[in-house]
């Protein structure tokens, strides 16, 4: 990425009240503070950002998930940061477009900075050569114009899910619990339009 300082503003402006986010913060700050190359995917000590969106229907009752090719869960569309890429919302954006099809998006004004963040283990993958690490991901918010996909074949799946369904397909925590503060009900959502 090209302007990391840009992702130290957005980290440091985290609304993190949980002892989970605060902890996340001051890691994701750490790493990018000691580590020399803290967006390659060859950093593996102790791992390296990635980027993901968690993407609402038009209609706003859904979200975008993809089935993970090499975990098998239903996740948020997302995945490593490329040379090339700006900013985290280059990134982002660009990783739901390679695995969904979908291009435009329009950020929720009412996550207009990081949405979410989460560190989790990401096990070895010897046909990569690849040892067990971890991913921090930082994660932005989207409503998609259009609810047209292309399934890539990065993933094994991708479809629109209703908000109160994903418990029901074995996705992770994380991803549960950044659902439940998309709901239309949630008092984030109160009084505002969503869309910048």
């Amino acid at each position: 990425m090209k302007k990391p300082s840009s992702l130290r503003s957005l980290l440091e402006d985290y609304p993190a009240t949980s002892p989970r986010e605060i902890d996340a913060r001051g890691r994701m700050l750490e790493l990018l503070k000691e580590v020399e190359r803290p967006f390659s995917r060859s950093t593996m000590l102790p791992g390296h950002f990635t980027a993901s969106s968690f993407v609402l229907h038009p209609s706003s009752d859904r979200v975008l998930l993809i089935r993970h090719r090499s975990l098998g869960l239903w996740l948020q569309p997302g995945g490593h940061f490329e040379r090339d890429d700006d900013d985290l919302e280059v990134a982002a954006r660009r990783e739901v477009l390679e695995e969904t099809g979908i291009g435009t998006l329009r950020r929720l004004r009412t996550f207009s900075g990081l949405f979410d963040i989460d560190i989790h283990p990401i096990p070895a993958n010897p046909r990569r050569g690849e040892p067990a690490h971890q991913h921090f991901d930082l994660r932005l918010a989207f409503m998609a114009c259009s609810d047209q996909i292309t399934i890539s074949p990065e993933v094994i799946d991708a479809r629109w899910v209703l908000l109160g369904d994903v418990a029901s397909l074995g996705s992770d925590d994380s991803v549960l619990r950044c659902t439940r503060r998309l709901a239309p009900n949630n008092e984030s959502f109160s009084g505002s339009p969503w869309l910048l």
